[in-house]
């Protein structure tokens, strides 16, 4: 008997205790913690973007009356409220961060950094059980060695790296090379769910190059080595690629980026639509390499183009609820996420990106590709 589910079943993005990428500080008093934590940031900030989890040190504290707000001139937001954690809600608060450092001495993370004090063995043996991810260690003067009950508990701890406290730039480093490992692998979503109305035909079947644009697009893709899927209807029959149906119904582009995420919340997508004949290898080559992933998303725009191009995009997995908080607004239009969020900007000339949209378009570049294409071979 086949058991009943009362939830569907949804694929999860990997996250720790609170955010997808986290790190405990362990081993020595709170104001030490956090001094390292703020040093290490000034480093990395301009690559990263970092949150730091602690607990309040004061002894009394008082429920504020009214959630609190206040905005600097310069954008900047103090915030004081009522909020209490939640390991869902707060998973949704962290989700847009690439790392969250964790006082250890209050809260669990998922890897630990393990700050060797002598006057604080007691402290450590206290919390072993937690030490079962230390990525290096960090000495805090010259006659510290590793405890032998951290020895006895976890034998490969004397492999791990080890740092003075005072080598901050290495510290960093270290930690910049645990962001990297996990920014999201990029995947391919080529857009082939429009009604194309204003072409009056599926423009993903349309030809500017020998084939159907949308098998053009995926095997431009696929040739750069991206896992690539297309984007379709419900009642679309494709059977030759793989593919992510629509579940965000009537939202157009808007919904086909959320419904890749749904399927897929630990990939950045790399959205690309079949109206665009112009983009090839070197617009997606430049697109990579600006990539910046502590941005929602790095996104192409016309040099004398107001705004960018939300179907020239790479979406980052933390674009993902910002997304869904704007469809709760009732806003379902990709290029508003863009203008209105963090994203990296790339500037290219507006020929490479010509949306066409209808016959007369088609028509005319048409010609214009035939003829480029005579003048290559004349040459």
């Amino acid at each position: 008997m086949k058991k009943h589910r009362k939830h569907a079943k949804l694929t999860r993005r990997n996250f720790g205790n609170y955010a997808h990428n986290e790190i405990a500080f362990l081993g020595v008093k709170c104001s030490i913690i956090s001094n390292l934590t703020q040093n290490i940031v000034k480093n990395i900030r301009n690559s990263a973007k970092i949150a730091y989890l602690d607990a309040s040190h004061t002894k009394e504290i008082i429920t504020p009356v009214i959630d609190d707000f206040t905005f600097h001139s310069s954008g900047n937001l103090v915030k004081t409220s009522a909020t209490k954690m939640d390991r869902y809600n707060d998973k949704i608060l962290f989700s847009e961060y690439d790392m969250l450092f964790i006082n250890g001495n209050h809260y669990r993370g998922e890897q630990q950094i393990l700050i060797l004090d002598n006057e604080k063995k007691s402290s450590v043996l206290k919390r072993i059980e937690q030490l079962d991810n230390i990525q290096f260690i960090i000495t805090l003067n010259e006659d510290v060695n590793i405890f032998n009950f951290l020895i006895e508990k976890y034998p490969n701890i004397e492999n791990l790296k080890s740092y003075s406290i005072h080598e901050i730039d290495k510290i960093s480093k270290h930690v910049e090379n645990l962001i990297e490992q996990k920014i999201a692998p990029v995947q391919g979503l080529v857009l082939a769910g429009g009604k194309s109305m204003r072409m009056g035909t599926d423009k993903g079947l349309l030809e500017y190059h020998g084939k159907s644009q949308r098998n053009f697009a995926i095997e431009m893709l696929e040739k750069m080595n991206f896992k690539t899927f297309l984007s379709v209807r419900k009642e679309q029959e494709i059977n030759d690629t793989a593919t992510v149906e629509d579940v965000f119904l009537g939202l157009g582009p808007f919904g086909a980026i959320c419904s890749a995420f749904q399927s897929d919340p630990n990939k950045a997508w790399l959205v690309l639509a079949t109206d665009l004949p112009f983009v090839d290898e070197k617009v997606i080559e430049l697109l990579l390499e600006k990539r910046d992933p502590s941005k929602i998303a790095t996104a192409i725009k016309g040099k004398d183009k107001q705004f960018p191009e939300p179907l020239i995009t790479i979406w980052e997995p933390k674009a993902y609820p910002i997304m869904l908080n704007f469809m709760a607004q009732g806003i379902s239009c990709p290029r508003k996420v863009l203008i209105n969020s963090d994203v990296k900007i790339v500037e290219i000339d507006d020929d490479f990106i010509r949306n066409i949209n209808t016959p007369d378009e088609f028509k005319a570049v048409k010609k214009e590709l035939n003829e480029n294409t005579s003048h290559i071979k004349r040459r």
